[in-house]
C-alpha cells in the first residue's frame, strides 16, 4: 500500500472519512438473509461512500492529491470482482458457496485493511486501532 500524509484539511477530513467508513463494511451485517447478493450489500454501501467521499474532496479541494485519490479508486477496483460476481446471486449459500464468497469477502477485507493502515499511517491515527474502544488513554 502506498504513503499518504494530508496536506490540508479537506484531505485530512476525507482520510478520516474514508478510515471511519472502512471500519465495518466489509462483511454482512446481523440483518443480512443469508443469500451472496446481501453479504455484498455493505460492500457497495461501503463503494458508495467511497464515492460520496471522492466527490465531496474535489470539490474542496484546490490541488487533490494523488495518493488519497488512488485509495479511493483502489476500492471499486479491488471490489469489482466480488461485487460483479455475486450482487444478482439470490439463491441460499451451500457450503461450496459460502467458503467461495467468504474467500472473496476475505480478499476485499484484505485490501480494506491495508488501506486502512496507510490511512492511519499517515493522519496519524494508528494508535486508534491499538486502543479498546471506551478506555481511557494511558
Amino acid at each position: 500500500m502506498g504513503t499518504w500524509f494530508p496536506s490540508d484539511d479537506a484531505e485530512l477530513a476525507a482520510g478520516w472519512r474514508l478510515w471511519l467508513e472502512l471500519s465495518d463494511r466489509v462483511y454482512p451485517d446481523p440483518s443480512w438473509d443469508g443469500t451472496p447478493a446481501d453479504a455484498i450489500r455493505g460492500v457497495r454501501d461501503l463503494l458508495a461512500a467511497c464515492e460520496s467521499i471522492r466527490v465531496d474532496y474535489l470539490a474542496e479541494s484546490s490541488e487533490p492529491s494523488v495518493a488519497l485519490l488512488q485509495l479511493l479508486q483502489s476500492m471499486p477496483f479491488v471490489a469489482s470482482f466480488p461485487v460483479d460476481l455475486w450482487h444478482d446471486d439470490t439463491h441460499p449459500l451451500d457450503v461450496e458457496r459460502a467458503e467461495l464468497l467468504h474467500g472473496d469477502l476475505a480478499s476485499f477485507a484484505q485490501h480494506v485493511a491495508g488501506v486502512r493502515a496507510a490511512l492511519a499511517q499517515g493522519g496519524g491515527w494508528v494508535e486508534l486501532d491499538r486502543r479498546p474502544w471506551g478506555l481511557p488513554v494511558d
